[in-house]
C-alpha cells in the first residue's frame, strides 16, 4: 500500500494533541514566574524543544507500518528487561527513585518508553495465543506484566509502575480473557495496597487503634493468617476437584486473593517508605499532616478553588508564583491551569482529552487487524489512567502517585512516549482496512 503523507494524519486527533501541548507550554512558562513577575526557569524552552522532537517521532511512527514491528517485539521486550535492570543498578536518583539514566544534563526515564514496548509485546502475545486455553493465556500474560512491573517497583517508582496495570487489564479484556481472571488480579492488587497502608492509616489518621490491624504489624500473626488462608484455598481446590461445585471454586477464589495480598503487602511495606505510603492515604484527610504529606493536596485544592469559573487570568496565579505548589510544572500542572483559566480552562482540557479517548475507541472498533486492535486498546488504557489519576489527584479525590498529565506536564520522556503512542494510533487508523501482504 502506497503511503500518502497527508492521508496518514487523523486531523481531529492531531488538533486535540497540539492544543494540549500548546497549553502545556503556556502553563509551564507560567510555573516559572516568581512573585516578582520574573521568569526564573527555562523549563518552557526545553518543553518546546521536546515537543518539536515529539512531533517528529509522531510523524515517523505514523508513517511506519505498525504490523512490521511484530518481527522485533520479542527482542524489544528483552531490551526492556535489560534497560530496567541497568537503570536500577546504575540509574540516577530523582525524587527518591533510581529511575533515570543519561549523560551530563540530559536524562531519560526508561520506564516511560518501556510502556510502548510492553504494549507491543503483550499485543503480539495476545494475537498469537487466541486459540490457547484461557487459563494459560492469562498466566503467561500476567508473567509478561509482572517482570517489568517488579523491576520498576524496586526502583522504587510506584506511580509509573501503576500505569502498567490498567494497560494490561484493558488489553486482556479486549482480547477476551475471562473477566473473573482479571478481577482476581485487580482484587488482589487493590487488597495488597489496603493491607500495606492500613498500619500507617491507623497511626496517622485513625483516632484509635484496632486489634485486627495487628495482623499487618506483627509478623507471627501475619504468617498464621497466610497459612490459614492458604490451607482454606487448598481445601477449596480439593473440594472443587472431587465435587465440582461452584461453592468450592469461589471459596478458593476469595481466599487466594486474601492470601496473596497478605504475602505481597509484607514486601510492599518494606519496599515503600513511610512518606510514600502516607501519600496513598493522606487524601482522606490531608490536614492530619498539613505541613507534610497533605501539603500538596491542600495547596492544589486552594489553587483550583480560587480560579472560580473564569480564572484569575494567564500569569496571574498566586499559588504557583509564590511557590506554594510543589512539582508544579509536572504533577500539578492542572492546578496552575485551573487557577489561571478557572473552570472553563479545566473543561477545555477535559474536552480535548475526551476527543482523544473517543478517537482511540473509534480506531479500536474500526481496525480489522487484531494486533493493531490490541495496541490501540493498551494506548487507550494508558491515556485514560493518566488523565483520571492526575486530575483526581490534584483535586484531592485520589492519592498522590506522581503520575503526570500527558501532553501538558513538563518532561521529555512522558511527552515523547505519548506522542509515539499517538503516531501508533494514526498508523493503525490509516491501515485499518488494508489486508495486503507486507514485507
Amino acid at each position: 500500500m502506497k503511503v500518502r503523507l497527508f492521508q496518514i494524519f487523523d486531523y481531529v486527533l492531531l488538533t486535540a494533541v497540539l492544543a494540549l501541548v500548546t497549553m502545556g507550554v503556556l502553563f509551564i512558562y507560567s510555573s516559572g514566574i516568581n512573585s516578582e513577575g520574573i521568569n526564573v526557569s527555562n523549563e518552557y524552552v526545553k518543553q518546546i524543544v521536546w515537543a518539536g522532537i515529539g512531533l517528529f517521532l509522531m510523524l515517523a511512527t505514523a508513517t511506519m507500518d505498525f504490523r512490521k514491528t511484530t518481527r522485533y517485539v520479542p527482542y524489544l521486550y528483552g531490551f526492556l528487561v535489560f534497560i530496567l535492570i541497568y537503570t536500577r543498578i546504575f540509574g540516577r536518583y530523582v525524587n527518591g527513585a533510581r529511575s533515570w539514566i543519561g549523560f551530563g544534563g540530559f536524562g531519560v526515564q526508561p520506564s516511560e518508553f518501556c510502556k510502548i514496548i510492553f504494549i507491543l509485546f503483550l499485543a503480539w502475545y495476545l494475537e498469537r495465543s487466541r486459540s490457547d486455553p484461557p487459563t494459560r493465556r492469562f498466566v503467561v500474560a500476567t508473567g509478561i506484566l509482572l517482570l517489568p512491573l517488579g523491576l520498576i517497583l524496586i526502583q522504587p517508582d510506584m506511580g509509573t509502575a501503576s500505569v502498567y496495570i490498567p494497560i494490561f487489564l484493558v488489553m486482556c479484556f479486549v482480547a477476551g480473557v475471562p473477566l473473573h481472571y482479571l478481577l482476581l488480579l485487580l482484587g488482589g492488587g487493590m487488597l495488597t495496597i489496603v493491607f500495606t497502608v492500613l498500619p500507617i492509616w491507623q497511626s496517622e489518621i485513625a483516632s484509635h487503634s484496632y486489634r485486627i490491624i495487628n495482623i499487618f504489624t506483627n509478623d507471627k500473626l501475619r504468617l498464621i493468617c497466610i497459612f490459614a488462608t492458604a490451607a482454606i484455598s487448598l481445601i477449596g481446590i480439593i473440594g472443587y476437584v472431587f465435587f465440582r461445585h461452584k461453592y468450592y471454586y469461589w471459596i478458593t477464589y476469595v481466599f487466594v486473593i486474601i492470601c496473596g495480598a497478605l504475602v505481597f503487602s509484607r514486601f510492599g511495606g518494606h519496599a515503600l517508605k513511610d512518606y510514600q505510603i502516607k501519600r496513598l492515604i493522606v487524601f482522606l484527610d490531608p490536614y492530619t499532616d498539613a505541613q507534610g504529606a497533605g501539603w500538596n493536596i491542600i495547596q492544589s485544592k486552594i489553587a483550583i478553588g480560587s480560579g472560580g469559573i473564569w480564572g484569575r487570568g494567564f500569569l496571574q496565579g498566586t499559588q504557583s508564583h509564590y511557590r506554594f505548589l510543589p512539582q508544579q510544572s509536572t504533577d500539578f500542572i492542572f492546578s496552575i491551569l485551573s487557577e489561571e483559566w478557572g473552570f472553563i480552562g479545566g473543561a477545555i482540557v477535559f474536552g480535548l482529552y475526551f476527543i482523544i479517548l473517543l478517537r482511540s475507541i473509534f480506531i479500536i472498533r474500526a481496525t480489522n487487524n487484531e494486533y493493531g486492535h490490541y495496541i490501540a486498546s493498551g494506548i487507550l488504557g494508558m491515556f485514560f489512567f493518566h488523565f483520571v489519576v492526575n486530575t483526581g489527584m490534584v483535586m484531592g479525590m485520589m492519592p498522590i502517585t506522581g503520575i503526570p498529565l500527558l501532553f501538558l506536564s513538563y518532561g521529555g520522556s512522558s511527552l515523547w512516549t505519548a506522542m509515539i503512542c499517538i503516531g501508533l494510533l494514526m498508523s493503525i487508523n490509516y491501515r485499518r482496512y488494508d489486508f495486503s501482504e507486507f514485507i
